[in-house]
């Protein structure tokens, strides 16, 4: 709305509210489209249409900048897949799956975690007690007893920790690089640690007087170890051990 007022240029309260409500059709045309694109890419019918408006509405929402709309979508291909492979109900494990954050879609105007919100929608539009429990499953609180909904806990972790696929909070990001320092110079003879390339790699500056060539190669397999068996992590943390020695003469 904001946009095309300033397109428009005429900027006065009848033409604000004019604009906002043309907005706001707008986007509940949006939010409608993208919930039944979402049910048609994933193959799941039947969903009731109250339900296909508030999948929709997960355009809108992220979760450390991931986009939930996107992450449902992903969860229930990947839950479809694994129940093939592992013989377990395909399509109880898509619709838990494209269904397993829907309370997010109204978590800021109801009380409560997004689990014990969606499970109240989906046992209001009638979804099967099998999809109810795989959603309400899907972060422990509630032990999983069917395979699926262990699937969409499997697919749903797969999806958040995927590389690039959410952005790390300040906090986080800055406690995992001291972290990888910290395990760096917990061992002896190491002069200076920089944890780089966003946490991809550290860099380890040792006493070249403790610590011979053939040690290097020891102090990089340790650390390593001690980094896999300590944090957690994306991908791979490349350990880049240097040792520097100068000699220095003077001709006179």
């Amino acid at each position: 709305a904001l946009e095309k007022l300033i397109i428009d240029g005429r900027i006065h309260p009848a033409r604000i509210e004019e604009m906002v409500d043309k907005a706001k059709k707008e986007v509940d045309q949006i939010i409608k489209e993208d919930g039944e694109q979402a049910t048609f890419d994933t193959g799941i019918h039947g969903l009731h249409p109250e339900v296909i408006k508030l999948l929709g509405r997960l355009r809108f929402r992220t979760s450390y900048g991931q986009n939930v709309l996107k992450h449902a979508i992903e969860v229930s291909h990947l839950a479809g897949i694994m129940a093939h492979e592992l013989g377990a109900n395909p399509k109880i494990a898509k619709r838990a799956g494209l269904l397993h954050d829907i309370g997010k879609a109204v978590d800021h105007e109801v009380e409560g975690p997004h689990i014990e919100i969606g499970v109240d929608i989906l046992k209001r539009y009638k979804e099967s007690p099998q999809v109810i429990h795989a959603v309400e499953a899907h972060h422990g609180d509630v032990e999983a007893t069917s395979l699926e909904a262990v699937l969409i806990q499997a697919a749903d972790a797969i999806s958040a920790a995927r590389p690039g696929a959410r952005r790390e909070t300040l906090v986080s990001y800055i406690k995992r690089l001291e972290k990888l320092e910290e395990i760096a110079n917990s061992f002896d003879g190491i002069e200076k640690t920089f944890a780089i390339q966003a946490g991809r790699e550290v860099r380890i500056m040792v006493k070249p007087d403790d610590i011979d060539d053939l040690g290097m190669v020891h102090v990089a397999k340790e650390i390593a170890s001690k980094i896999q068996d300590e944090m957690d992590y994306p991908g791979q943390i490349k350990v880049n051990v240097i040792r520097e020695t100068r000699s220095v003469e003077y001709a006179k």
